[in-house]
């Protein structure tokens, strides 16, 4: 298991760039896959971003627009903003997964152990 801490959030204007962080505590964090996924209100948590033995993937939403990048040697994942939109209001969440069971399942499809609490981001000019 591992403890994931987000942040970074806040109230952007579109086109604002922001830069989320997860900040994961635990020796196995190179271990594992880290996701962002996010809710919106009303609607069902999606997968956003995912980042996992080196590759990433993107939700098709925000392909072209977010980047996800990881540092091992600060346990810590980036999910970058760029041009984000109003539809991309949501409480953001990190989770982890091992890298072996995303090999296994794919990043999306991946069991999350762990999960950090969210940070909200509102994009709203």
């Amino acid at each position: 298991q591992l403890q994931l801490v987000e942040s970074g959030g806040g109230l952007v204007q579109p086109g604002e760039s922001l830069r989320l962080s997860c900040v994961a505590s635990g020796s196995t964090f190179p271990y594992h896959g880290i996701a962002w996924f996010r809710q919106a209100p009303g609607k069902e948590r999606e997968a956003v971003s995912c980042i996992s033995d080196g590759h990433s993937n993107y939700a098709d939403s925000v392909k072209g627009r977010f980047a996800i990048s990881r540092d091992d040697a600060k346990n810590t994942v980036y999910l970058e903003m760029n041009t984000p939109k109003p539809e991309d209001t949501a409480v953001y969440y990190c989770a982890a997964a091992w890298s072996t069971v995303v090999r296994a399942l794919g990043c999306f499809g991946a069991d999350f152990h762990s999960w950090g609490q969210g940070t909200q981001v509102t994009v709203s000019s």
